[in-house]
C-alpha cells in the first residue's frame, strides 16, 4: 500500500482522484455542520470547547461531530470507507486536518487519504461485511497510521502504529448505528494517537502480548479472526438486549 502511495499516478486514475477529492469534499462539509449545529450528544462540539489547540485534538472533534451530525438526523452526503460512513468520516478528517496543519501538499494529501482508505480495507477484510467489533477502531488505526506517512515517517512506524491501536482497542463492541458512534470514534482516535507517539519512540506491542501477533499482518489477521469467528455469540446477545428479549 506505501508503494502504491508513493508511485500512483493520479492523472492515469482519475476515477479515484474523483473519489478522493468528493471525500475530502463531502465528509469535511458534514463535519462542519457537526460543529455548527447541536446534533444528538454534541460529541465534537464538547472537544472543541474543551480545547482544540493541536492537530490531534481537532482531527477527534472534527471527526466526532461528523458523526453526530451523521448519526443524529443530517442527510448531506458521507463518502464511506469498508461500507461505513462513519468509517469513511474516521479515515478521512484526521488526515485532512494533519495535512492542513502541517502545509502538505494537496498531491501528498490525496496519497495519504490513499494510504488511510486502503489499510482501513484491508483490516476489514479479515473481518467481513458485519460485525460486533467497532469499525471505526480499524478505521482510526488506519487513520494514524496514514499520518505517519504524511509526515515522512519510515515503514516501521506505519507498522508499529496499526500493532498498537490494534492490540490495545481492540475491545470496542459495535451496538449499532447510534448517537454514541461519535464518541467511540473520539475514543479510537484518540487511542490510535497514543499508538502513534508510542510507535514514533520505537515502542511497540510485543508478539504474544494478547492478540498481538509476529507481526503488524499477523495482528491483522488475529483481529479479523476474533471479531469475525469469536464475536458471533456477541453479535447474537447484543441483538437480544436491543431488542429486549
Amino acid at each position: 500500500i506505501l508503494q502504491a502511495a508513493d508511485h500512483i499516478s493520479f492523472a492515469e486514475y482519475p476515477e479515484l482522484a474523483a473519489s478522493l477529492e468528493r471525500q475530502i469534499l463531502f465528509n469535511g462539509a458534514i463535519s462542519a455542520e457537526g460543529l455548527k449545529t447541536p446534533y444528538g450528544v454534541q460529541v465534537g462540539r464538547t472537544l472543541m470547547a474543551a480545547g482544540a489547540d493541536s492537530p490531534a485534538a481537532r482531527a477527534k472533534a472534527k471527526a466526532a461531530a461528523g458523526a453526530d451530525a451523521r448519526m443524529n438526523g443530517s442527510d448531506m452526503p458521507v463518502v464511506i470507507n469498508s461500507g461505513s460512513g462513519n468509517q469513511g468520516i474516521t479515515v478521512s478528517i484526521p488526515v485532512i486536518e494533519f495535512a492542513e496543519a502541517s502545509g502538505a501538499s494537496h498531491d501528498r494529501l490525496l496519497r495519504t487519504l490513499f494510504v488511510s482508505n486502503l489499510l482501513a480495507i484491508h483490516q476489514k477484510r479479515f473481518i467481513g461485511k458485519l460485525s460486533a467489533f467497532c469499525g471505526v477502531v480499524n478505521a482510526a488505526a488506519a487513520a494514524a497510521a496514514a499520518i505517519t506517512y504524511l509526515e515522512g515517517q519510515p515503514a516501521d512506524v506505519v507498522e508499529k502504529t496499526l500493532i498498537n491501536t490494534l492490540g490495545t482497542a481492540g475491545g470496542i463492541v459495535c451496538d449499532g448505528a447510534k448517537a454514541s458512534c461519535a464518541a467511540k470514534i473520539a475514543l479510537s482516535l484518540d487511542n490510535a494517537f497514543m499508538a502513534k507517539q508510542m510507535a514514533e519512540q520505537k515502542n511497540v506491542f510485543l508478539p504474544g502480548d494478547g492478540i498481538v501477533g509476529d507481526d503488524v499482518e499477523a495482528t491483522i489477521r488475529n483481529v479479523g479472526r476474533m471479531a469475525k469467528e469469536g464475536m458471533k455469540s456477541t453479535d447474537l446477545e447484543i441483538l437480544l438486549i436491543m431488542t429486549g428479549k
